[in-house]
């Protein structure tokens, strides 16, 4: 536990200052305690011995409350302020670091796993800095203080207090080992359940379509009832602590108010000596009371410590480190050598032994049947997935050797799955740069055949698109991405499939454009459709990653090979279409 709570140091560290003042402050406070039933017991034996002088003893009571209340605020706030200020520097870096991570993280690890650790860990990690060590402190003042004070009045009395210690410290001890493991069991349900959650609402349409809503409703009740069972256990030995540790103590009071008591009145104890020990024995025992409130704040701590470094330990997938000799502008010439790739923990390569050229200016097609390939090496392109050395080279350059913000900024990539930001459409369009002129919004809404759709929303450019873009159709999404790319006016546009959801008249429409827009720009794009592809001035067909045939729309065409079958089925399909429609008159 203490080595997953010593990792914490580093956030600690630039708020010390503060964070100790706090601390510091919380042993002044517990010295203005102890001052209290002194002054008393001053107070009680002066008037048991006929003096009622008690003037200076009442005013230094009424000045120690005072001066305790003033530092307790400030420690209070000195520490809470740090643990507010660490729970926001832990949610940064988390947040930082799954920035860098990759396919193979995000396949490993589910969104509402990352949220339960940004949220609830960290959580977790600021109570206990928060309240924990203001507990902690406490209990150690207080006994450090409270123990002092007695031994002054009783050093019999006081020996009877530690008579419980070693047994307090072996249940706590004890019971500190079966909170971790039952801590590390609730978070990670937690984790499941909020991954069961977030799964469930992304996919609420599909649930919704194939009425699966009570079949998820009772998976869900599993998940629930895990993370309930698992609090329930963390529950009971907390409770047991929380019971087990004061009764422990409450034994000693018993025996100090009995064996306290004779010595009154034996004449060997003054009454207010005894009325004073008894408030500092209440003192000493009070921090006890909620002893195994904080064995379960650190305990949960460490445990989300440990998750969170989990995560903030894993090195980036994707490396970072340029090597100073690359262009600060990429031209667009693209040289693949030999590419082969393989996903990590699979035997399966998806890319194997590829080569081809393109130069700048240049259109190239990609085309394959599903799971050839095609969006792994466009993705190796920008270093989404990262390429072997000397695989990629852009400009004669080796792809690694750029800056990775410099190639996926002037190598833009549309994915084929269209994703828009729960924001106005103008701020999706400008994701990049929120300052672009608002004519080059519309031209680009223009080239991707968008701006008829936008022009008939009521709020036009500032429609709100709901989360993951649900309130437009699949064809619009896919628009307003590719819109969303060609504003960038980027050396290199990729395009991954960005037609599946046009209609042919549209897909021509945005070809033409990109004919006119990228004359001199090297732009590459995946496509089913033969439509799609004759534009290109060469076409590569990929079958299970590697290249099966090259050429442009015509040279293909008259080797009679799969792009010219996969024409002939795409055609003949269209004229079926088109004579269906025709014969019911649409």
């Amino acid at each position: 536990m203490l080595a997953s709570l010593w990792r914490l140091r580093h956030f600690i560290y630039p708020y010390r200052a503060r964070w100790f003042a706090g601390i510091i402050a919380f042993g002044f406070a517990r010295g203005f305690e102890v001052m209290v039933p002194i002054l008393m017991a001053v107070s009680i034996n002066r008037i048991a011995e006929g003096n009622f002088d008690v003037t200076l003893p009442v005013l230094g009571i009424v000045g120690a409350v005072s001066l305790r209340y003033l530092v307790v605020t400030y420690a209070r706030y000195s520490v809470r302020k740090t643990g507010l200020n660490v729970a926001f520097d832990l949610r940064q870096r988390l947040y930082n670091d799954l920035q860098d991570q990759g396919a193979e993280f995000f396949s490993k690890y589910t969104i509402g796993d990352m949220m339960t650790r940004a949220v609830a860990d960290i959580s977790l990690i600021q109570r206990l800095i928060s309240m924990g060590t203001i507990l902690l402190v406490i209990l150690v003042y207080a006994t450090v203080a409270g123990y002092a004070a007695m031994l002054y009045y009783s050093p019999l009395l006081t020996a009877c207090m530690l008579i419980p210690m070693p047994m307090v410290y072996w249940y706590a001890l004890y019971s500190s080992r079966r909170m971790g493991i039952a801590s590390r069991e609730v978070q990670d349900r937690l984790s499941d359940m909020g991954a069961h959650v977030q799964e469930n609402l992304s996919g609420i349409r599909t649930i919704q379509a194939m009425v699966q809503e009570e079949n998820e409703i009772k998976r869900f009740s599993h998940t629930n009832q895990a993370y309930a069972d698992a609090f329930y256990e963390q529950g009971r030995i907390n409770s047991a602590m929380t019971a087990w540790m004061p009764s422990l103590a409450d034994i000693c009071v018993l025996f100090i108010l009995g064996y306290g008591g004779y010595m009154v009145l034996q004449g060997q104890m003054p009454i207010g000596n005894f009325v004073a020990f008894i408030t500092l024995v209440n003192m000493v025992v009070q921090p006890f009371r909620v002893a195994g409130f904080i064995v379960n704040l650190f305990q949960r701590a460490a445990v989300a410590s440990d998750r969170l470094h989990e995560v903030m330990d894993l090195e980036p997938e994707i490396s970072d480190a340029p090597s100073g000799s690359t262009p600060a502008q990429i031209q667009g010439d693209i040289v693949i050598r030999h590419l082969s790739y393989r996903y990590p923990g699979s035997d399966q390569t998806v890319i194997d032994d590829v080569s081809f050229e393109v130069a700048k200016g240049e259109t190239v097609a990609i085309m394959g049947r599903v799971g050839m390939g095609k969006t792994t090496l466009l993705k190796q392109l920008v270093r989404l997935l990262d390429p072997a050395p000397g695989s990629i080279y852009v400009d004669g350059h080796d792809v690694r050797d750029y800056p990775l913000a410099q190639v996926r900024a002037q190598m833009a990539l549309v994915p084929q799955d269209p994703f828009l930001f729960g924001e106005p459409l103008k701020d999706n369009l400008t994701y990049d740069d929120p300052n672009r002129a608002l004519d080059a919004i519309w031209d680009a809404a223009t080239s991707a055949d968008l701006k008829n759709t936008i022009e008939e929303f009521p709020e036009q450019l500032n429609t709100l698109v709901g989360e993951r873009g649900v309130t437009l159709s699949g064809g619009q999404k896919q628009r307003a991405t590719l819109a969303r790319g060609l504003i960038r006016h980027a050396p290199v546009l990729i395009l991954d499939d960005c037609f599946s959801a046009v209609d042919t008249e549209t897909e021509e429409h945005i070809l033409s454009e990109l004919k006119r827009l990228r004359q001199q720009q090297t732009t590459l794009l995946v496509s089913h459709r033969v439509s799609t592809a004759r534009h290109a001035d060469r076409i590569y067909v990929l079958e299970d990653g590697r290249i099966l045939e090259n050429g442009t729309h015509d040279e293909l065409l008259a080797a009679k090979g799969y792009y010219a079958e996969l024409e002939r089925v795409q055609r003949e399909g269209a004229e079926d279409e088109d004579f269906a429609r025709a014969r019911v008159g649409v």
